[in-house]
């Protein structure tokens, strides 16, 4: 290897190197906090390493783990069937944007794009979804608005179809007999795992983070989302702090508010974390597929 690419390895390896630990630092600082005595906080402020341990904070939210428990399961529920549905909805329109056959493709194409520039505001949409589709404090509220919101995944995926899956391979498959939904599930989808892991990647991280949707649609408590939840929480302990009375200054001062915040966080964005090393691999090839080809 030469000197230049070898220094040039290097740097690469270096620069990435602590390019992720100042990504990790951030999270083993919020873990950390949410492990410190309140008391200690205010006292020395956040640091790596707790100066006095307490599980205060996740004791305090296990007093509501009965909430917790649906607001996961809820979750959970829009997570898998916003993903389901986004992917098979996406794949669904890029699909026929990829072939050359489709009639006036590239006006279709461009009312995609469009979407990326411009959309109706909010007051339309919340128009549209509670008096035409009637969902508010429905568990479709947290689902329906988030399909199809993103053009990016569709012309990602189009360029996935158009690069990767040969043409000659579909024409065979005509010839042979197959017609174009059997060409599709058959032939396309299975070549088309690592652009469908990264949109359903995608589509997951942004179900499983929303509390937009919660916050203008629900208010029903049984239909909040973990993130709703944990916001609503942290929205009391704050209520508490700004208005308290001589009598909860006492108890403001025995509860661990910022370490709550800290485990709030935690609670919200470690099933992300675990599931992300199984997507890893046909996120990084799907990304390189779909886009570096285009």
């Amino acid at each position: 290897m030469k000197k230049e690419s070898r220094g040039l390895a290097w740097f690469s390896h270096i620069t990435m190197f602590l390019f992720t630990v100042f990504c990790i630092l951030p999270f083993i600082l919020l873990v950390s906090a949410s492990l410190t005595d309140q008391n200690d906080i205010i006292a020395h402020g956040y640091s790596f390493i707790p100066h006095t341990f307490s599980t205060a904070a996740y004791e305090y939210l296990y007093e509501r783990g009965g909430d917790i428990a649906r607001a996961y399961g809820v979750t959970v529920f829009v997570t898998v069937v916003g993903t389901v549905l986004g992917v098979a909805m996406t794949a669904l329109l890029a699909y026929p944007l990829s072939r050359s056959v489709t009639p006036h493709r590239n006006l279709i194409m461009f009312i995609v794009f469009f979407t990326l520039l411009f959309n109706g505001g909010l007051v339309p949409s919340y128009l549209v979804y509670t008096q035409i589709f009637h969902i508010k404090n429905t568990i479709w509220a947290l689902i329906v608005p988030g399909l199809l919101m993103n053009g990016f995944y569709v012309m990602l995926m189009r360029t996935f179809f158009q690069t990767t899956i040969p043409g000659a391979l579909i024409e065979s498959a005509q010839i042979d007999g197959a017609g174009e939904y059997r060409t599709f599930w058959s032939i396309v989808l299975p070549l088309s795992t690592p652009i469908l892991a990264t949109i359903g990647l995608f589509e997951c991280i942004m179900y499983w983070n929303d509390w937009q949707l919660g916050m203008i649609y629900i208010t029903n408590p049984k239909l909040f989302s973990i993130q709703n939840l944990l916001n609503r929480i942290m929205q009391d302990i704050q209520f508490i702090s700004t208005n308290m009375t001589n009598n909860a200054g006492d108890a403001m001062q025995q509860m661990p508010t910022d370490a709550v915040k800290m485990a709030i966080a935690v609670i919200g964005v470690l099933p992300i974390l675990v599931a992300y090393p199984f997507f890893q691999k046909y996120f990084i090839k799907g990304i390189m597929i779909g886009a570096v080809k285009g």
